[in-house]
């Protein structure tokens, strides 16, 4: 059975007027939910005293390279993977929490004008997270990502682009298999997280899953990151490795979702939201 399209006819090109129209109706959704700040503030100062109160105390002890400044530089440059890509997946689940799917496939609004509004909703987020756990590690720990100096700027750039890909291939798993993909929203993250080697080199992980993690282009991200934090420069090979594999992982992603959603629309499976 052909899929079919039950969207009106729309004008030709990229409009930015429905990509606004993305961005203002997540930003209410958001803005009258108070709940929903948790992941964006509340969350990045918790994260921001665990582990430096762990490095602050690791450090007391004399444990070599792994004080407070190491942990702290990993769980926030973590933070710009976790962001994009809970923002980018979440993006999309509140139109299946609101039943609201059916709606949006049957609007103007084309698959890339919906994405670009997710994403700029989901920067938007990002930065406040982001000035949020910068101000938290500052009172707390004085340790800032300026520490890094300006290599922070690829890094993030590169975990951001690592984060899309994950986003979208939560976007495809939900399209698939419905509500039972939601959880690995918020599982994926912590997977990676343990797998990169966010706080250690992956030498430290068992013999098994180094190889699984040398295939991450986030593990080249981190390792940069405490690189520039013991003052040895910008390892240009980690971020090559980082920005290229990130950007391999974006195509594939975005054709697995694009897949996903020509299997959901020929199957009928809007009827799960609806």
């Amino acid at each position: 059975m052909a899929a079919v399209d039950l969207r009106p006819p729309a004008p030709s090109g990229f409009l930015w007027l429905r990509v606004h129209t993305i961005v203002r109706r997540l930003t209410y959704v958001v803005t009258r939910s108070p709940h929903r700040w948790f992941e964006v503030i509340v969350f990045p100062c918790i994260d921001v005293l665990l582990w430096g109160a762990l490095g602050a105390y690791a450090q007391e002890g004399g444990a070599v390279g792994s004080g407070a400044p190491y942990l702290l530089a990993g769980i926030m440059l973590n933070h710009f993977l976790f962001q994009t890509e809970v923002s980018l997946a979440t993006g999309f689940l509140e139109e299946t929490w609101s039943r609201n799917v059916l709606n949006v496939m049957t609007t103007s609004v084309r698959e890339l004008e919906y994405i670009v509004g997710i994403v700029l909703y989901g920067l938007g987020k990002l930065v406040v997270a982001i000035v949020t756990v910068n101000l938290c590690a500052w009172a707390m720990f004085d340790f800032t990502l300026l520490e890094l100096g300006w290599g922070v700027v690829p890094l993030a750039v590169c975990l951001l682009i690592a984060g899309w890909a994950m986003g979208l291939f939560m976007i495809g798993l939900v399209l698939r298999f419905g509500h039972s993909a939601e959880i690995l929203t918020w599982a994926m993250p912590f997977l990676v997280l343990a797998l990169s080697g966010v706080f250690n080199p992956i030498r430290a992980i068992p013999g098994a899953l180094q190889p699984l993690a040398q295939a991450l282009p986030t593990t080249y991200a981190f390792d940069a990151g405490r690189s520039l934090l013991d003052g040895d420069g910008m390892p240009w090979a980690d971020l090559a490795r980082a920005g290229f594999g990130s950007l391999v992982l974006l195509v594939l992603a975005a054709w697995f979702a694009r897949r996903m959603l020509a299997t959901f629309r020929q199957r009928g499976y809007v009827t799960r939201y609806s």
